[in-house]
């Protein structure tokens, strides 16, 4: 199957609390994230429980042939500034390490684009650690521009 098949064989959906392992599993494969993700437990399930329950949170996966092989977190941030427009912030994507490559991040990205369509959004927007250099190329063949310098302050 070509590059293009297998991307085009995928379908996304609201994440279900069944998936919620997998998509852990998917955040914490690899060194930056592992860490800081943990193992699946009570607190995945607690934050799961805060996005279904938000109008304004959305977790999406990526499947194929019936497995979960992506996710992101889609954020609807309405606001003051930029004449009230409203931000898609994009967040925790991954695709499953054995389809990087083929497409599939590119289809989960123009999902969530739509999706912020849909929603009214005036601009998407992300992070991504510094340590992933091969994520700022995907994002930068998207469009998207390193337009500023994010700030984290644990609390």
């Amino acid at each position: 199957m070509s590059t293009a098949d297998t991307a085009s064989l995928v379908t996304f959906r609201q994440a279900r609390r069944a998936d919620l392992a997998r998509i852990v599993a998917l955040i914490a494969d690899d060194a930056v994230a592992a860490g800081r993700t943990g193992t699946f437990g009570p607190a995945h399930v607690a934050g799961f429980e805060a996005i279904e329950a938000s109008p304004n949170d959305e977790l999406v996966v990526a499947e194929l042939d019936g497995e979960v092989v992506g996710v992101m977190q889609l954020t609807f941030i309405p606001g003051i500034a930029r004449n009230g427009a409203t931000r898609l912030h994009v967040e925790a994507v991954r695709v499953d390490a054995r389809l990087r490559g083929q497409g599939v991040g590119r289809r989960l990205m123009e999902h969530a684009h739509a999706r912020g369509r849909e929603r009214g959004c005036a601009l998407a927007q992300l992070t991504s650690d510094k340590q992933r250099p091969e994520a700022h190329r995907f994002y930068r063949s998207l469009g998207y521009a390193q337009s500023h310098e994010g700030f984290k302050l644990a609390l």
